[in-house]
């Protein structure tokens, strides 16, 4: 159970990993700082980097918001469960929301209902959690409209031309950074629920930090995620907010960035996905006359908002499954949860949306007919 749990964190690492690629590359796609394609290769590379740059987070994971003590590889294994089908279905529809809260909420819901409600540390939930995650957006909004504001001041007599030009190459080094910000977050959540289910098992000790074979793992998970690329996220951030400049990207991205990796340090676990878009949306306020699009963003408060309960519900479902029935509910789990998933790829792919066309439009529509083939009627 050990190692089928460890498995499926790098999972759940995989798929944080390609959820979030817009945190960090969809402004400077949308502008054109970037191709698509070396977008997602930076991204990944940094990703890997910033997984070895602390562990704090890791630790509020392991030894925080749950009680160490009375967790078992089972009710983890059922948590992951259930923020991995939240992500895919937030992937497919294109909505940016949070995969630390989908993990947060599996992991919650299925400690309450495999251990009781003492297995949960309520208070470091509302500490760790709740507040950062009402908070973070708000700050990054606030820092990324100021920015952009006094970004179109002072350079409002300059050439546009050039003003484009030299933001363009300032996002390059702005987004790297909230990729490296994002590695040394999001991968920490992996790492936290490897050292959690380690600590279950007796393998290690309480209150211990993440060996380097776990930080490397999930380092390397959340990096090829992210290489993958999440395009159906990253064209509702990069277009569907708003309409970004380069001036705009510089600026959110720098924000993002500086949320994070003050969080990180904290030990907050917030989410980056929240902080990305709380940026984006504080950008497109900033520049005057610019589009901000309220139904997109209400549509991902929603999403936000019912993200830790859903994945909540999932995870004491299917912690339910596998405490009544052990290692064959687990099998079961497993089997629902990997038929679910194949489910919504096959989905997906009746409206793929890819490096070519990640910039075309800025919502994403789920067909319930396959495309027509070429050469006969629509």
């Amino acid at each position: 159970m050990v190692a089928v749990v460890i498995v499926t964190a790098l999972a759940f690492d995989f798929t944080n990993g390609f959820h979030d690629t817009a945190n960090a590359m969809a402004t400077s796609i949308a502008t054109g700082a970037l191709t698509p394609r070396t977008a997602v290769l930076v991204s990944g590379i940094l990703n890997i980097v910033g997984a070895f740059l602390s562990t704090e987070v890791a630790k509020t994971i392991s030894g925080g918001i749950v009680d160490d003590t009375l967790v078992t590889p089972g009710m983890i294994f059922a948590g992951l469960v259930g923020a991995i089908l939240w992500n895919l279905l937030t992937w497919l529809v294109g909505l940016p929301s949070s995969s630390s809260h989908a993990l947060f909420g599996g992991l919650i819901g299925a400690v309450w209902v495999g251990a009781g409600s003492h297995g949960v540390h309520f208070d470091k939930v509302v500490e760790k959690v709740l507040i950062p995650a009402v908070a973070s957006p708000i700050v990054a909004g606030v820092a990324a409209l100021l920015a952009t504001y006094l970004a179109y001041r002072l350079t409002d007599r300059a050439r546009k031309k050039s003003v484009t030009k030299g933001f363009r190459i300032g996002q390059i080094a702005s987004a790297s950074l909230v990729s490296l910000a994002h590695g040394t977050n999001d991968a920490q959540k992996t790492m936290g629920v490897i050292t959690l289910t380690l600590i279950s098992a007796g393998s290690l000790g309480h209150d211990a930090g993440p060996p380097l074979w776990v930080i490397a793992s999930a380092g390397l998970a959340i990096g090829l995620g992210t290489y993958l690329g999440g395009w159906r996220i990253i064209r509702t951030m990069g277009k569907g907010l708003t309409e970004i400049q380069s001036p705009q990207g510089f600026a959110a991205e720098t924000a993002s960035t500086t949320v994070i990796l003050t969080s990180a340090h904290l030990g907050f676990a917030l989410s980056t996905t929240q902080v990305a878009s709380g940026s984006i949306l504080g950008a497109g306020l900033g520049r005057r006359l610019a589009e901000v699009r309220w139904g997109v963003a209400g549509r991902m408060v929603i999403a936000w908002m019912v993200t830790l309960p859903a994945a909540a519900l999932v995870g004491g479902v299917s912690a339910s499954v596998v405490k009544s029935g052990g290692n064959i509910g687990a099998a079961v789990v497993a089997l629902v949860g990997a038929a679910l998933a194949l489910g919504i790829v096959l989905l997906s792919r009746r409206n793929p949306v890819d490096a070519k066309n990640v910039n075309d439009a800025h919502e994403v529509t789920i067909r319930t007919e396959p495309p027509a083939k070429v050469g006969t009627a629509a």
